[in-house]
């Protein structure tokens, strides 16, 4: 799972970055700011933890989230120019964005705007996307005319489709409707296939606010989420660099921090759980004295789905799984007190695997 963060100069994108990956990026590049900076970011899983306790294995591996940085955007913002320059075909490349969004007081960084206007950010970075995609739009469509002109009567009927598909995500995208609000099928989204637009992308909006107002975040992230929220969208506060300092403390000192400022949840914890909702991913487990692991696989995805996320030998050879609820587990104490109690059941190639199932997978070789 990749999400690329994005931002408008001294929104605190970077501050952001090194707040979520801090003490637990397994892999980091850091930059002058002229590259995307690099985070692969092990998921904090109480659950692993606990196997770990009943199996005592060799080994402990946590899912990871790798994020990316990239470099804020400059001057062309509010030009349509579109942002990121050259870095579009990477940003089109994540699986999800992360606006940051600057909504903090500091004389010693003052906004490019000369005022902090989080809503306008908001607005302006929508703008940006919905431009880079209609230019790509008129590209591509440049290039259909002048193919559908040299083909043959018999031959026009798929690129024509696709035309007047792009033409009406076009006219979408200016009634300010971005992509992943528009009503595309499956069908057409074949149609679209190789076709990466930015708007299509879920977006967490991270709003970075001061350790001043966290007192007030709850009524500013429900505002906001009224206002900006919507299909594959979310917004949330977020204080970067509040969580940035905390990282610097042990786990405890922290927590009574984070406890005298009201705040229940680490901003890397929250971060991360609705990165995984938006992007409709969940974790499955996997435990023995070998291993104790966690793996990420898409909402709605089958055992043999699963079993392919571990190895693709398992899809293919695929027989049936043993399934436990992490809780039920737990509650027995033991994998055989748990099938002693019932608890592990076994299920075909139909199953939709559930967050928290524990599987083992039985297959041919």
């Amino acid at each position: 799972m990749k999400l690329g963060i994005i931002g408008l100069a001294r929104a605190g994108k970077t501050t952001v970055f090194n707040a979520v990956t801090r003490g637990t990026a397994q892999v980091g590049t850091y930059s002058s700011g002229t590259q995307p900076n690099m985070g692969v970011v092990m998921v904090p899983d109480d659950r692993v933890d606990r196997l770990a306790e009943v199996y005592h294995p060799k080994k402990v591996t946590y899912a990871t989230i790798q994020y990316v940085d990239f470099p804020a955007a400059g001057e062309s913002f509010g030009k349509g120019e579109g942002p990121g320059g050259k870095f579009l075909n990477e940003l089109a490349r994540m699986d999800g964005l992360i606006h940051v969004v600057r909504a903090f007081e500091d004389e010693a960084v003052p906004h490019p705007e000369v005022t902090v206007d989080a809503e306008r950010d908001i607005a302006t970075m929508d703008l940006e996307l919905t431009f880079a995609d209609a230019a790509q739009i008129e590209k591509r469509v440049g290039r259909l005319d002048s193919e559908i002109r040299s083909m043959k009567a018999g031959e026009r009927e798929g690129p024509q489709r696709l035309r007047e598909l792009l033409g009406r995500i076009k006219a979408g995208l200016e009634s300010d409707t971005p992509v992943r609000a528009q009503t595309i099928s499956e069908d057409e989204w074949r149609l679209l296939e190789g076709t990466q637009f930015l708007t299509a992308l879920p977006m967490l909006v991270l709003v970075n606010i001061g350790e001043e107002d966290l007192g007030r975040r709850e009524d500013l992230e429900q505002t906001l989420r009224e206002r900006f929220g919507g299909p594959n969208r979310e917004v949330a506060v977020f204080a970067g660099k509040f969580e940035m300092d905390l990282n610097e403390l042990d786990a405890e000192e922290a927590a009574e921090f984070r406890e005298a400022a009201g705040v229940t949840e680490s901003g890397m914890a929250n971060a991360i759980r609705l990165s995984y909702a938006l992007l409709g991913q969940l974790s499955f487990l996997t435990a023995g004295p070998d291993e104790c692991r966690a793996w990420t696989v898409r909402t709605g995805s089958s055992a043999p789905e699963a079993a392919g996320k571990i190895h693709s030998d398992l899809q293919r050879g695929f027989i049936r799984a043993e399934v436990v609820r992490f809780e039920d587990l737990v509650a027995a104490g033991s994998e055989a007190e748990a099938k002693k109690r019932g608890a592990v059941r076994t299920e075909g190639k139909q199953y939709i695997v559930q967050d928290g199932d524990i599987l083992n997978i039985l297959f041919n070789v």
